[in-house]
């Protein structure tokens, strides 16, 4: 079997190591368009940041010399991706996918699981790739097949906006943002919005190995007050010192984060549904133009009454547009 992956970093080599152990053939794509050589693959693997699925496409255009007998497997975070990669390769060749497996990086740069975990695949055809679940299951990783593929990508979603944007915005770890009342009560507005906008999908969640997305959701329709003590004592208790993922984004300088494919995948669906989600549309908004002005940080770092500001002006916002003033 070749395996052509697109995306060095943790996830990718994380994959790719572990299909080399069982003998199979991976290949890298290298960082530069110019540089891509035909590969004769059977399984793509899209491991990039999801701002970088564009170019990861032209990659696969470029280096897939088959792409009608190649798989396109997808484990990136937010919703958005595959739509992407099945308007270039069809329904019947993308596989939906969530890695549940936390994967950091040692001294020597090699992708290690910090945990244990689960891929997650779903097909967005009609095609079930058996094969596929067997090669991966067969290198030790426990493998789950999921029927909907919707459902999937939103409850992983639903995990990854927990205790991130609004760390990322305030310069914060999961650990100091319980203690932020207002805002950590902004967390259960913000869940509540992704619960809104599921239900008027008609995206049912599915709990995830060794993450109850629905109980998750669940919390969200307790009375703040318990729900804030339930989500606070999970937080500290799972992630407290582990800085999430936007927040090393704007900690490393990178101009754009996956915002746009989580928080503001939620307040697009919103948009589309004709549901107020101020607090997922605000993390977006000012997530985004920090990741483009970083002075503009110094305006929200531990500064949480500025982004609790910032949502009350985008509720007032909201509510004149549904009033049509």
């Amino acid at each position: 079997m070749n395996v052509y992956v697109v995306g060095k970093g943790a996830v990718g080599t994380y994959l790719g190591d572990l299909l080399r152990s069982i003998g199979v053939n991976v290949a890298y794509a290298p960082r530069l368009l110019e540089e891509v050589t035909p590969y004769d693959a059977d399984v793509a693997i899209v491991a990039v940041k999801a701002y970088d699925t564009a170019s990861a496409i032209a990659t696969l255009r470029a280096a897939i010399k088959f792409p009608e007998k190649c798989v396109f497997l997808c484990p990136q975070n937010g919703v958005g991706n595959e739509e992407q990669l099945i308007a270039a390769f069809g329904a019947d060749s993308v596989v939906a996918a969530s890695l549940t497996v936390p994967v950091a990086r040692d001294r020597d740069g090699n992708a290690i699981a910090t945990k244990d975990g689960v891929l997650a695949v779903a097909p967005t055809g009609a095609t079930a790739f058996n094969w596929l679940v067997a090669t991966f299951a067969s290198t030790g990783l426990s493998v789950k097949v999921v029927e909907d593929w919707h459902a999937l990508k939103w409850s992983k979603l639903a995990l990854n906006v927990v205790a991130n944007a609004s760390c990322a915005i305030l310069n914060v770890l999961p650990n100091r943002l319980v203690h932020f009342d207002k805002v950590f009560t902004l967390e259960i507005r913000m869940l509540r919005e992704v619960r809104a906008v599921m239900r008027a999908m008609n995206v049912r969640p599915i709990d995830l190995p060794r993450y109850p997305v629905r109980a998750l959701l669940g919390v969200a329709t307790m009375p703040t007050p318990v729900a804030c003590g339930i989500l606070a004592s999970r937080i500290a208790g799972g992630r407290g010192t582990k800085p999430p993922s936007l927040l090393l984004d704007l900690r490393s300088g990178k101009p754009e984060t996956e915002v746009s494919v989580l928080n503001g995948a939620v307040a697009a669906a919103g948009m589309e549904q004709r549901l107020a989600t101020p607090v997922n549309a605000v993390y977006a908004r000012v997530l985004d133009a920090i990741a483009h002005m970083p002075q503009l940080w110094a305006k929200y770092r531990e500064r949480p009454e500025a982004l609790e500001s910032e949502v009350e002006a985008e509720m007032r916002r909201q509510r004149a547009l549904a009033r049509g003033v």
